[in-house]
């Protein structure tokens, strides 16, 4: 994996084995929390679909699922990279509105183009939707809220 340097007398780009190695674990844990989730996420789901409907089912499957599974990441994927409590519980949220938003969308775009959709295309085009959105949500857990932080000198006064 390639980093930036600005310092005068360090490469622009500079590869660092170490970090390569480090994003090839976190994607590993991530894709197996990520197909955990999705399947408790579609089990609830459908379970609760005929009950609730479906964009109601959704948001609840989202809601149960999504403080679980940032709590495995910080506990698994990213143990040992510090994080800030208040971004983690942001993260959550920004999580939930984005795939509550992104969830209903889905649906309703859904229900236009096809006539009646059964709870199993429903279900599979969560399923998609959820796979693309969980590049975005690695990323972001990756890159801000999980971040590699260098450590920084102290003043000295």
């Amino acid at each position: 994996m390639a980093t930036t340097r600005c310092a005068p007398g360090h490469r622009l780009l500079a590869t660092d084995p170490e970090r390569h190695h480090e994003l090839g674990t976190h994607a590993a844990w991530y894709v197996v929390a990520g197909v955990v989730t999705t399947g408790v996420q579609a089990a609830l789901f459908l379970l609760l679909r005929d009950e609730l409907g479906s964009q109601v089912a959704n948001l609840v499957a989202i809601a149960l699922t999504t403080i679980g599974n940032t709590e495995f990441h910080r506990r698994v994927t990213f143990a040992g990279r510090p994080s800030n409590a208040g971004k983690r519980h942001l993260q959550d949220l920004l999580t939930f509105a984005f795939y509550a938003g992104y969830g209903s969308a889905v649906l309703a775009i859904l229900d236009a183009v096809v006539d009646r959709p059964t709870s199993w295309e429903e279900t599979g085009t969560l399923l998609l939707a959820s796979l693309v959105g969980g590049f975005v949500r690695f990323a972001v857990l990756r890159w801000w809220v999980f971040a590699h932080r260098a450590a920084t000198p102290a003043h000295s006064g």
